[in-house]
């Protein structure tokens, strides 16, 4: 199981556009075969950066994802907004605490 993190900023005006999509298809990005976590996040200081956090099983659902039609429909409707580009670390979870 791995992370993937994504910082997504965005022009004030594009927030809610962004906001809708997500909202739209969150349920199904969830969904998707080797995705077993999902969270949104939003920056406290600049309120149009956005962070997305995934957990998947393989890189191989990561991709299987990417290659998607569902990711095609989320990411053309999402680029657009964007007003910088997007970044994206995957990562290997060393340690949670609760």
């Amino acid at each position: 199981m791995f992370v993937r993190i994504v910082k997504l900023s965005f022009n004030e005006n594009d927030v809610a556009r962004f906001l809708k999509n997500f909202n739209a298809n969150k349920h199904k990005i969830r969904a998707f075969k080797g995705c077993t976590f999902l969270e949104l996040y939003r920056d406290k200081n600049n309120p149009n950066i956005f962070f997305t956090y995934s957990y998947w099983t393989t890189e191989t659902d990561l991709e299987s994802y990417r290659k998607s039609e569902l990711f095609k429909t989320v990411w053309n409707k999402t680029k657009p907004l964007f007003n910088a580009k997007p970044e994206a670390w995957s990562v290997d979870k060393v340690e949670t605490l609760v």
